[in-house]
Order: structure tokens, then C-alpha cells, then sequence
């Protein structure tokens, strides 16, 4: 699956910043800039209840988001971090497809995103 491979690329981009909160920034800015980058096809995608079926048990995309779960947060995937995980990423997708966002600009949106995801974190700007 593309979608999940540009994912991974992030992740792996990440993955090579020795600064844990690099790495964060990373894989924020790399999973608002995918959100952004492909809102439409990820409306598609996002809204399909047999898509989300279909992924629900797959492994690597299992393994990738516990992946992004440690990077965000720094833990092992505990029930707290990921859920706050799930309701970060679910709020950046969500947001990017939502028809208030329509007219709006891939620039300012990517900056709002950037800044509400890292207050929903508690992370400084």
C-alpha cells in the first residue's frame, strides 16, 4: 500500500534523529504533510467502513503505528499514549477532509495542524 509506505518513510526519517524531540517534529511534520498532501484520496479511504475493516488486523500497519506511537510519545505503546495517538492522528485526518477546510490553503492548513497538534501534546508553539 503506497499510503503506508510514505508512512514509513517518515517514520524511518525519524527513527535516524538521535534528539527524541526531533524525531517528534519529524513525524509530525511528516504525518500532517502526507494528511495534507493526499486529502482527497485519504476522504476516500478514511470513510470507507470495509476499508477500515480490512486494515483493522493487518501487521505492518499495526507495527507502523506502534511505531509512530513510541516517536509522538515515548513510551512502549501504552493504553494512554496510544490512544492519545489514535485521536491525534484521527483529528489531523479528519480535519484535512472536513468540507470547512476545502477553500483552504495546503500552507496555512499544514501550520494550523502543526500548531493544534502540538498543543493537544502539551508540547511548546
Amino acid at each position: 500500500d503506497a499510503e503506508l509506505g510514505r508512512l514509513e518513510v517518515v517514520l524511518d526519517r525519524a527513527e535516524g534523529e538521535e534528539d527524541p524531540d526531533r524525531a517528534r517534529d519529524a513525524v509530525l511534520s511528516g504525518i500532517i504533510d502526507l494528511a495534507v498532501g493526499h486529502r482527497r484520496q485519504m476522504s476516500t479511504l478514511l470513510n470507507d467502513p470495509v476499508i477500515g475493516r480490512l486494515y483493522a488486523g493487518d501487521r505492518r500497519l499495526l507495527s507502523t503505528l506502534d511505531r509512530m506511537d513510541r516517536l509522538l510519545t515515548g513510551t512502549n505503546s501504552q493504553p494512554g499514549s496510544r490512544l492519545a495517538t489514535a485521536m491525534l492522528t484521527a483529528a489531523i485526518s479528519g480535519a484535512v477532509m472536513q468540507p470547512l477546510m476545502v477553500d483552504q490553503d495546503d500552507d496555512t492548513l499544514r501550520r494550523e495542524l502543526q500548531h493544534l497538534a502540538r498543543r493537544f501534546l502539551g508540547l511548546p508553539g
